[in-house]
């Protein structure tokens, strides 16, 4: 059986509002493309109807998997999850909002060709010339993202100023290496995988995205305080070896 190039991962918390937008966006792009793919959205025991939308859109859209958690465990318990069960050589998550388009794995694309086992979009220009944020977040969180940039790349992942793009890309090897040593449950998981990327030598390619935020985003300002303190859980991770 011919092994699948690429999965896309999706991991959703009651996203009934918008899921279907984004299936019928990534169907519509990837139907054209000449690789065989998989789309997996997990489901972070949503509450509302999200599993039913997907279920219904399995039956019109190629290679539509539903994983249907019934209890909440985190996004990066569930992008764990996906990155494990899926199949393909190239493995993608991305978000529920559709925030960065499935068509910028194009760019994804010749890095992986040329030895990059890891590639990841990045919003920020110090990052990658022509990364775009479409819609500017608030002033308070680019300042509180601005601050955790910079104690990120002190503690746990220097050289990259945006860690936190929800649209990266793992080989099969890289993505059950990295994901089968992760502990970060929730919002700090992409700040852990790159850490243990970077700990084992594994080669990060980044690209620029154009990033459109969204109103409706359920990242909280507690959610970016929680990140801080699942970074300093990260350092002692790395300064103990226990990713060893």
């Amino acid at each position: 059986m011919k092994k699948i190039y690429l999965s896309v991962i999706i991991p959703a918390y009651n996203e009934e509002n918008r899921i279907s937008n984004t299936l019928l966006s990534i169907d519509k792009y990837l139907s054209k493309q000449n690789y065989s793919y998989e789309i997996i959205v997990v489901s972070d025991g949503s509450k509302d109807k999200t599993a039913a939308i997907v279920n219904k859109f399995s039956e019109l859209i190629k290679n539509l998997k539903l994983i249907d958690n019934k209890d909440n465990h985190g996004k990066g318990w569930v992008v764990k999850q996906g990155m494990l069960e899926s199949e393909g050589e190239i493995r993608l998550f991305m978000d529920a909002d559709n925030a960065t388009t499935i068509d910028h794995f194009e760019k994804m694309i010749p890095l992986f060709e040329q030895g990059y086992e890891i590639v990841i979009g990045s919003r920020d220009k110090k990052d990658a010339q022509g990364a775009k944020q479409a819609v500017a977040q608030s002033f308070l969180k680019r300042q509180l993202g601005n601050f955790g940039n910079i104690l990120i790349q002190l503690l746990a992942v220097s050289g990259i100023w945006d860690t936190q793009c929800g649209f990266k890309a793992f080989t099969d090897k890289a993505a059950e290496d990295i994901f089968k040593r992760c502990l970060i449950d929730r919002w700090g998981f992409d700040i852990e995988s790159l850490a243990i990327a970077r700990k084992f030598d594994y080669k990060i390619g980044i690209i620029p995205v154009n990033w459109v935020n969204d109103p409706n985003s359920k990242v909280s300002l507690g959610g970016y305080f929680n990140t801080f303190r699942e970074l300093i859980k990260i350092k002692w991770n790395l300064i103990i070896h226990k990713y060893d």
